[in-house]
């Protein structure tokens, strides 16, 4: 009789943290939630944030000054129809049926207590509006996983999308790596890349990558399910690194001179 220990054949506990935006980070849910094997992956918690981790009115100001006049009221009725539909992430978990865990603050010793009881053998961000501090980093057993649009350290921070396309990149990288307490600096999981077309738009830029980027997540997370571990991550080479701000309409002109659009 073998003394071998049997392979682990339990789902791997996840908990995940992302933000509220109903146009482009629910697409991911769309998929995610849609696609993921539960039998491999259990979702012990979703916390979803507010976006940015600001006031409302706040964000509307910012999102104007972001894609002019125009197309800001050409998104404002997708936003709120999204809104009026009922399609928050957060009601897309609870009608796929995970429990949802509030957060005012991840970083906050009552959040953390929180998540510490649930037992997760992995954190994965997903757009979280915060930066994770080191006590949420060491809660889960295995770690912690961000899933970011751009290619890293070169294009760490914020909109990643639209700086790789205002300089000129062939392709948009989606980047899983592994999260440590400085920004965009763990080491890389997987990529892949996310082709761009002449005169292409933002809006569809980051609605192919959320899409594609979320069954990118669940092969990692199946893969570390098998395993009980992450994949070897690849180390960066920081001396490479730079980090973006969120865009000012100098850089929006740049973009649109470029051939591509916002939306």
């Amino acid at each position: 009789m073998s003394d071998s220990k049997a392979p682990d054949v339990s789902p791997l506990r996840v908990l995940l943290v992302t933000e509220n935006d109903p146009l482009y980070v629910r697409q991911f849910f769309d998929i995610f939630f849609a696609e993921l094997p539960r039998a491999e992956v259990e979702l012990v918690g979703v916390t979803v944030s507010r976006a940015f981790h600001e006031p409302l009115l706040k964000t509307a100001r910012r999102i104007h000054r972001f894609y002019g006049t125009v197309d800001f009221c050409r998104l404002l009725p997708r936003y709120i129809f999204a809104k009026l539909a009922g399609k928050s992430i957060a009601d897309l978990a609870s009608a796929s049926g995970f429990p949802l865990l509030e957060a005012g603050s991840v970083n906050s010793t009552e959040y953390i207590d929180a998540v510490t009881a649930l037992r997760p053998e992995l954190i994965v961000s997903v757009a979280a509006p915060e930066i994770f501090k080191s006590p949420l980093l060491k809660v889960a057993s295995i770690g912690c996983l961000n899933i970011h649009s751009g290619k890293i350290p070169e294009y760490r921070g914020m909109m990643p999308t639209f700086w790789q396309m205002l300089d000129g990149r062939p392709a948009v990288t989606v980047t899983i790596h592994e999260m440590v307490p400085k920004l965009d600096a763990g080491g890389v999981i997987a990529t892949f890349e996310f082709p761009l077309t002449k005169n292409d738009s933002l809006d569809r830029v980051i609605s192919g990558t959320k899409q594609e980027g979320a069954r990118l997540m669940i092969r990692v997370l199946r893969e570390i399910a098998r395993t009980r571990r992450f994949p070897d991550p690849t180390p960066l080479d920081m001396s490479k690194a730079r980090l973006f701000k969120f865009p000012q309409p100098e850089d929006v002109r740049g973009l649109r001179a470029l051939g591509h659009r916002m939306l």
